[in-house]
């Protein structure tokens, strides 16, 4: 039996680990805190399941904004100064990645095996779980101020349509039957049918954590350090409790990986996407679908606990304490987006998080095994799509640690990339 350590306790991780109970190895799960806990970025995301994700950040043009997101400190992308010497080699890399059309559709092209039938196959772990009502394929709509808004995006939807996203459009008229909490001012909608909503990520997560540890797992609540590696073969996974000694171990951590994978042999540019939601309990309306509204860069989406309000990106680093600012712009913005909420929320009915996306400069994860030892594999910088790619990403790694070929081609993915 293989003894494995999987370090991360999020979404990720815990999709890994339960793919690896399930081929018989012996695996311990490595997590500072609760599963499904607020550390976690699977704990505050958007909720989607998209496969219609594969459009990178990174656009043609974008080093045009740059200045822009520096002086805007409240802006749906911004950077802080403070940050920018050190953010520089990964911006440059970030702004190269996105530099063509060619570089943004083969990246579109990458993304997609690992988000195609991501509500499907979520839907089955998590009723494995006993957590399948936590799934939901709806639809999710996109809203416009026009048509010509929507064109202004051509390359992303091209892009989406070349990976076998379909989606329905809707005019105004038809927008307002479909999502009549909407404003008005939208007249133009793009529904994409195939994608769905995980309703409560932190429940979800803490569900997966159950159901690995019925399955055998051990869940062993500290923090990674680094490997014991000894004649190229992995010993052990150094804990600031002690090392765990096993036979492989997967890389999971998230925005904290970047360290992890250099004492694994790979220089990986990973940054974090410092990324907030805002929570509205009773909000007055409950939308019906998921509302990603295009002038907003927002996810909103009704959950157990409220409406949910979740997107922007801030450069900053992992230490910098959070602008709460930024979580104000979305509160703000939404009753831009649904006239219907109230204009004086009570602050004890508003809840803001904010979290850590683990980001590479192309927008692939970094899957596959670690250049300085096979017995460690790599499962961490999903980026945005961590929640939705979780599953494909657990079978991937039961694959990478059996020995078995993946069922695509993870070239792209590799952390060798980046030499």
């Amino acid at each position: 039996m293989t003894r494995v350590v999987v370090i991360g306790g999020g979404v990720v991780g815990l999709a890994s680990a339960i793919a690896l109970l399930r081929d018989g190895h012996a695996v311990t799960i490595v997590e500072p805190g609760a599963p499904g806990g607020e550390q976690s970025a699977s704990y505050g995301n958007g909720t989607l399941l998209n496969p219609s994700s594969v459009v990178p950040m990174s656009s043609p043009g974008l080093w045009k904004k740059v200045p822009g997101y520096l002086m805007d400190p409240l802006g749906p992308l911004t950077i802080r100064w403070s940050y920018l010497p050190r953010l520089l080699p990964w911006l440059r890399r970030f702004i190269a990645a996105g530099a063509t059309a060619a570089k943004v559709e083969a990246i579109g092209r990458a993304l997609r095996p690992l988000l195609a039938d991501a509500p499907a196959l979520h839907r089955a772990l998590a009723e494995a779980a006993g957590a399948g009502d936590l799934i939901a394929r709806q639809g999710v709509l996109f809203a416009f101020p026009s048509r010509a808004a929507f064109e202004a995006e051509a390359l992303s939807w091209r892009v989406r349509r070349n990976n076998g996203t379909r989606w329905l459009e809707l005019d105004a008229d038809e927008l307002r039957q479909r999502e009549p909490a909407l404003d008005r001012r939208y007249t133009f909608g793009i529904l994409v049918e195939e994608n769905g909503q995980c309703r409560d990520p932190g429940a979800y997560v803490a569900a997966l954590a159950r159901y690995a540890a019925e399955l055998g797992g051990t869940i062993v609540q500290t923090g990674a350090t680094g490997f014991r590696i000894e004649a190229a073969r992995l010993r052990a996974v150094k804990t600031r409790d002690g090392d765990i000694a096993c036979d492989k171990a997967v890389i999971a951590a998230g925005a904290w990986s970047k360290a992890l994978a250099r004492k694994a042999g790979d220089y990986v540019p990973l940054e974090t996407e410092r990324g907030y939601h805002v929570v509205i309990e009773n909000p007055g309306i409950e939308p019906r679908y998921p509302v990603v509204p295009s002038d907003g860069k927002m996810a909103c989406v009704m959950t157990p606990a409220g409406l949910r309000l979740a997107g922007q990106v801030e450069l900053a680093g992992l230490d910098a304490a959070p602008n709460w600012q930024r979580a104000g712009v979305l509160l703000k913005f939404a009753r831009k987006v649904f006239p219907g909420l109230p204009a004086d929320t009570p602050l004890r009915a508003v809840k803001v998080w904010m979290g850590h996306r683990p980001s590479t400069p192309d927008g692939l994860p970094c899957l596959g095994l670690a250049s300085g030892c096979a017995d460690v594999v790599h499962a961490f910088g999903h980026g945005h799509v961590g929640l939705t790619a979780a599953v494909t990403t657990g079978t991937v790694v039961a694959d990478l640690v059996a020995g078995r070929p993946a069922a695509f081609d993870l070239t792209p993915y590799a952390a060798a990339r980046f030499r």
